[in-house]
Parts: structure tokens; sequence; C-alpha cells
């Protein structure tokens, strides 16, 4: 029988899983991010412990073996209080004509449909350092945007 016709099991033609990678650079948090791990981690913590489906489990074990690593490495950041836009603000600006509103968080926090942007994020690195009434450049434009407020 030929070689190409064998087949030993399924297990050589599955992907392989790798670990969730880790985002590079600092792992800054605000309060609320901090509590957002140990939200994770408990929840992944009783799942783990009810499953018993190999690809579940496994899936599961990684997605902690993440979690863990961020909570370690966590840095929560003071709220943010000055003129300045910093990490944690809420920053309200124009952009094209059009106002918007971020929150200026960390990796794990960052869900950009709901206005929460990494602080690595373009757009969160242009406004970082502004103030109310300056005009800040983004995406190869001078002065494309304009700081209109910032609360904590």
């Amino acid at each position: 029988m030929s070689v190409a016709f064998r087949r030993d099991g399924d297990e050589e033609h599955l992907e392989p899983k790798f670990e969730v990678p880790i985002p590079p650079g600092p792992n800054l948090v605000t309060t609320e991010g901090r509590a957002l791990i140990d939200a994770r981690i408990a929840a992944l913590e009783a799942e783990v412990s009810t499953l018993t489906e190999e690809t579940a489990l496994n899936a599961a074990k990684r997605d902690l073996r993440y979690w863990r690593k961020r909570l370690a490495t966590a840095e929560v950041q003071p709220a943010p209080a000055g003129d300045r836009a910093m990490f944690g603000h809420r920053v309200r600006f124009a952009l094209n004509g059009k106002e918007r509103e971020v929150r200026i968080v960390g990796h794990d926090e960052a869900d950009p449909a709901k206005g929460a942007l990494a602080f690595t994020a373009p757009l969160a690195r242009a406004l970082l350092g502004a103030e109310i009434g300056d005009f800040v450049d983004f995406n190869g434009q001078e002065e494309a945007i304009e700081v209109l407020g910032l609360r904590a």
C-alpha cells in the first residue's frame, strides 16, 4: 500500500497550538485593567477544573498561562491627573470634522469598538502628552487632530 493512503491517526494533521503572544514592551494597566486580569484568571481556573475534553482543556490552560504572565508583569499606573493627555485619560478630540472620545489603556483592556485604545496604538501615541486646544499630527497629516477635552 502506498504511503500516501496510509494514515496512522489524525494527530499528525492537526495545527500546532502555540502560546498566546505577549505584546512587546511594558504591561501598563489601569486599576480596572488589573481587576480584569484577576477576573479572567478566576474564570479560567474555574473552567479548567470542570473541563474533561482534552482540546478544550488545553486551550483553557494555555489562556490561563497567558493571563498569569500578564498578572506577573502588570504595572498598575496612577490615575491620570494634569493638563496633558496620559495613560488612563479619556480624550475628546476632533479628527476629520468628527468628534470622538477614546480612553488610553493597556493592551489587555483595549477595545477600539468601545473607545478603549492601547497606549501603543498610533492614535493613542499621537494624543499622549497633548493639552486641550492642541493640534497634533496624525497619519502623516500636520495638525490633523484637535484635542477638545480630557477627563480621568
